[in-house]
């Protein structure tokens, strides 16, 4: 198993040039509505206006709100798996497995910080968010740095309990509810992953 087999965020399909154009088109003007507005204010109508599309192209393109948030997200994954499968170390190849683990979850951390409502928003309860495909690589990927560290206890468990410290909802409420700053939380995330991950005596 290695890094060649991670899951894609999301298969992509070949597009008409329109289609193409009006999907570049939609997703640059969601972005730039949730950093004016915030995501509970992105709407699909609001979304239309400010395209200048229909609403019927809206929903052909993404179905539905969650369609939208979910496309939005498989950008972002997409561009996170890039970087921790061919990007520079420590968080791409190159560096320690367990500096790569380390700065995997910190980078991880780091964009729910500022996509982490986005998240949120797309959740489509605990059943698809376990089996969704940027999760899916996420806990691969700490499975193979955990062998590749050598870590000797049950991988497919500990990644499984890894990755969960991760998760969107959770972390947000413990910088929002909590109060605890995401810089505590990434420390908190390297201090766990120091402690599983160091070899047994």
């Amino acid at each position: 198993m290695d890094a060649r087999q991670l899951p894609l965020a999301q298969p992509t399909q070949p597009e008409r040039a329109d289609a193409t154009r009006n999907r570049a088109l939609l997703l640059s003007t969601a972005r730039a509505l949730l950093e004016q507005n915030g995501v509970d204010n992105l709407t699909m109508d609001g979304l239309a206006r400010a395209a200048g599309l229909g609403k019927g192209t809206v929903f052909r393109r993404f179905g539905s709100r969650t369609g939208l948030l979910l496309e939005l997200i498989n950008e972002i994954e997409t561009e996170f798996q890039r970087r921790f499968l061919s990007g520079p170390p420590p968080l791409g190849p190159g560096a320690a497995p367990i500096e790569r683990l380390v700065a995997f979850g910190r980078e991880r951390i780091a964009i729910l910080a500022v996509q982490g409502d986005l998240l949120r928003a797309a959740d489509e309860g605990p059943d698809a968010r376990f089996v969704s495909p940027p999760r899916a690589a996420g806990q691969l990927h700490i499975s193979i740095l955990l062998r590749q560290a050598g870590f000797d206890g049950d991988v497919d468990v500990q990644s499984f309990n890894l990755i969960a410290t991760l998760d969107a909802a959770l972390v947000l409420y413990e910088n929002r509810g909590e109060q605890i700053e995401m810089r505590r939380v990434a420390d908190g995330w390297e201090d766990l992953v120091r402690r599983v991950a160091r070899p047994r005596s």
